[in-house]
């Protein structure tokens, strides 16, 4: 399984990187793990736009899924014709959410384009891809991920706060892809987001054998939550950077 980092800018877009969006592939079929603001300009080094088989978002908000707009531009209108209709698995209400963000009427919506499945906890498969989701805790109905192929493991946790649902879906996994936007001491919103020290924490709870901080907005200082995370979790730590590859 092969993990490439498209976008993980929290919030809104960086200097550096657009807003979050995973490529993950094996046995040549390609997953995106949302597709936030900015992110479908830079999905074009590393993929044909073509090429993509599935669409799975944690959650609806902007930074998340708005660039599936301009995807829909592109899926639907290309000038060789429509493409096939792709598979979007998403929170319930996927498919109105992005119809309001294009401005458009719910009927047809984006449904020329894409095939809207809506996630519910539980477990589904995309090709070689076993997906297990869980409820994460976040304002609005959002999802992490445990995401197995080959016998290797990837967890995703999207947009959470403390979560003892991360920490299952992450037992034991080869890398876990965590948030960490907030600064340990600085940001007391609640129930939101996680800092460094507590995705430190998260991973250490759930024995995983490597963490990858991301979702780190530009206003907050990676250096400083990864510092964060190291002291809490013994296993190797390292910063998301847009265009960096995984191989597990």
């Amino acid at each position: 399984m092969k993990l490439t980092v498209v976008g993980c800018s929290g919030s809104y877009p960086g200097p550096d990187s657009p807003c979050s969006c995973y490529l993950v592939e094996a046995d040549g079929v390609r997953i995106l793990l949302d597709l936030g603001s900015g992110a479908l300009g830079t999905l074009q080094h590393h993929t044909d736009l073509g090429a993509i088989d599935a669409v799975v978002l944690s959650h609806l908000h902007a930074d998340h899924c708005l660039d599936l707009c301009g995807y829909f531009v592109y899926r639907n209108y290309h000038p060789e014709g429509r493409l096939p209709l792709l598979p979007v698995y998403g929170p319930d209400g996927t498919g109105e959410r992005l119809a309001r963000a294009y401005d458009i009427p719910g009927e047809p919506g984006l449904t020329e384009a894409f095939a809207f499945r809506t996630v519910t906890p539980g477990t589904f498969e995309i090709g070689p891809f076993r997906f297990t989701a869980g409820h994460v805790n976040h304002p609005v109905e959002s999802f992490a991920y445990r995401i197995e192929a080959g016998g290797r493991t990837l967890v995703y946790s999207g947009d959470t706060a403390g979560s003892d649902t991360l920490v299952d879906l992450a037992r034991d996994s080869d890398l876990l892809l965590c948030e960490a936007s907030f600064v340990d001491g600085r940001d007391t919103y609640e129930n939101v987001h996680l800092n460094g020290r507590e995705a430190g924490e998260h991973a250490e709870r759930a024995g995983t054998g490597r963490l990858v901080l991301t979702h780190i907005p530009p206003w907050t200082d990676g250096e400083r939550n990864l510092a964060d995370a190291a002291k809490a979790f013994r296993g190797p730590t390292e910063l998301a950077r847009s265009g960096a590859v995984y191989e597990l």
